[in-house]
């Protein structure tokens, strides 16, 4: 039993996914933290690897204040729950955006990612935006995100399509 206590401390420690995700059943999702959640999307699961959002294109335009144009990827349980309507994305879903200048480069990529229990008040999100470097600029609970989306409420904050 005390190596199997032992063990099971070590994956926690050296596995950079944390004990609540461990005890929620799930190894792999990052905590809501700026760094764990980018080394997430970039070398865990690359975000890049991961459909566009439904009826999105690289490179469409954008909107303030995510940049002139984008490029919106969504995870594999999101795009399923996007693609059956069901109303809500569940918890482990990511939305990524690359933000873009009006010449194509990179500026940022902003994230939503749904973490159970995290800030019910804004829908379990937790918000980041990266420097196009990897950078953390922001992340947590973002009230500049979470003031603006707050206007999408209805369709699970998500504004760039529908979910129900």
């Amino acid at each position: 039993m005390k190596k199997n206590v032992i063990a099971l401390i070590l994956v926690i420690a050296f596995s950079g996914a944390g004990l609540s995700n461990v005890l929620a059943g799930d190894k792999s999702l990052p905590e809501a933290e700026g760094e764990d959640v980018y080394t997430y999307i970039t070398d865990v699961s690359p975000y890049k690897s991961w459909p566009l959002f439904p009826g999105t294109e690289k490179l469409q335009e954008g909107k303030h204040p995510h940049g002139a144009l984008q490029t919106i990827y969504v995870s594999p349980s999101a795009l399923e729950a996007i693609q059956e309507r069901r109303g809500e994305l569940p918890d482990g879903a990511f939305i990524v955006k690359e933000n873009y200048m009006p010449d194509q480069k990179l500026g940022a990529i902003t994230i939503m990612y749904r973490v159970k229990g995290y800030n019910p008040d804004a829908g379990d999100w937790f918000w980041a935006k990266y420097s196009a470097d990897g950078d953390v600029a922001a992340s947590g609970k973002v009230k500049g995100c979470i003031g603006c989306h707050t206007a999408a409420i209805q369709n699970d904050w998500v504004f760039i399509g529908p979910v129900k």
